[in-house]
């Protein structure tokens, strides 16, 4: 018990920005890391059935990220607290848990077997240019030039690699096959609308809340979708002691911590930090697609890469911008 309130104080202390850019190391090894531990799966099939398949990596994952959850923030689920939370809460944080916890990324855990790492990355553009869009409508947030310059160029970037992409001997080496690609882009929508709900019901619901209740939710609900889908039998391997010794080592780091950072960050960022946090993501994604997987980019994708890399360095200069203007307007005070 000792153990759990000092984890959580700690959490509580640390900066934003320290635990988005975390949180972005982490996001942008997930994917790599993720079909590396399908890959090995294969090589240890249980009657000709990888036991380490995408949708026992994303429910048994989630079982031991919730496990890991618990210990940490089950003082957020004292009766007081809950009582706390409004009917709309629970209404909020239910339409947020099944789109966050289970439709996206049952949708990326699509994507990754029909196409590259680099291509999700990539199309996964557009989620920070419609964060900013929703930040700036639903929240009221106020963002400034380079902010928005850097998330129009990085979204400019992927429509560059689509286009270039989208003609004859181009289309096969960026490995552009379509249906992957939609999916990625639908994640990012769903993705980009739940962080801003989420930045929002973190004002007034507690972390652990937030996380445990999505996290059973989204498990549920992809095991429902999951058997309904592909049958009963789809789940054969799910007791396999192989992938439980694996999912609990990728639930401590990619599920909870991950999560834990982004979200931790999340709650008292600014628009332009999370904006820049967004703008990172895809420049170490690649980079780690190479790294773990040997995925070497292609011509259509080092053109985007390029803008998108320029899109991180406008949000960089913005954010310089932004934190002498609060020094100065301190000083003024």
């Amino acid at each position: 018990m000792q153990v759990a309130n000092k984890v959580h104080k700690f959490f509580m202390r640390v900066p934003s920005p320290m635990y988005l850019g975390i949180a972005v190391l982490i996001f942008a090894a997930s994917n790599s890391v993720t079909r590396k531990i399908v890959e090995v799966g294969q090589a240890h099939a249980i009657n000709g059935i990888n036991p380490i398949s995408l949708c026992n990596v994303l429910f048994v994952g989630n079982i031991c990220a919730l496990g890991l959850m618990t210990l940490i923030f089950y003082q957020d689920w004292k009766p007081n607290t809950l009582k706390a939370l409004t009917r709309k809460d629970w209404i909020s944080l239910t339409i947020t848990g099944i789109l966050s916890g289970a439709i996206a990324p049952a949708l990326i855990f699509s994507a990754i077997e029909q196409t590259n790492i680099t291509n999700i990355v990539l199309i996964g553009r557009i989620e920070p240019i419609l964060t900013l869009v929703l930040g700036v409508w639903l929240l009221g947030s106020r963002v400034d030039f380079w902010a928005s310059a850097g998330s129009l160029i990085s979204f400019v970037g992927v429509i560059v690699t689509a286009f270039l992409a989208s003609s004859g001997q181009m289309m096969t080496m960026a490995g552009f096959h379509g249906r992957g690609e939609i999916f990625v882009a639908m994640a990012a929508i769903i993705g980009s609308i739940a962080t801003v709900v989420g930045k929002l019901q973190l004002q007034s619901i507690p972390l652990g809340i937030f996380t445990i209740y999505r996290n059973i939710l989204g498990t549920v609900i992809f095991f429902i979708l999951a058997n309904l889908l592909y049958g009963p039998n789809h789940f054969a391997e799910v007791l396999s002691p192989f992938l439980w010794q694996w999912m609990i080592v990728y639930a401590a780091v990619i599920v909870v911590m991950g999560q834990l950072c982004w979200l931790a960050g999340l709650k008292n960022a600014t628009s332009t930090e999370l904006n820049l946090a967004s703008l990172l993501n895809p420049i170490a994604a690649i980079v780690m697609a190479y790294l773990i997987l040997g995925e070497a980019p292609t011509l259509a994708q080092y053109l985007g890469g390029s803008l998108l890399f320029l899109g991180v360095i406008l949000g960089l200069v913005g954010n310089l911008y932004q934190a002498k203007r609060n020094r100065e307007l301190v000083r003024a005070c």
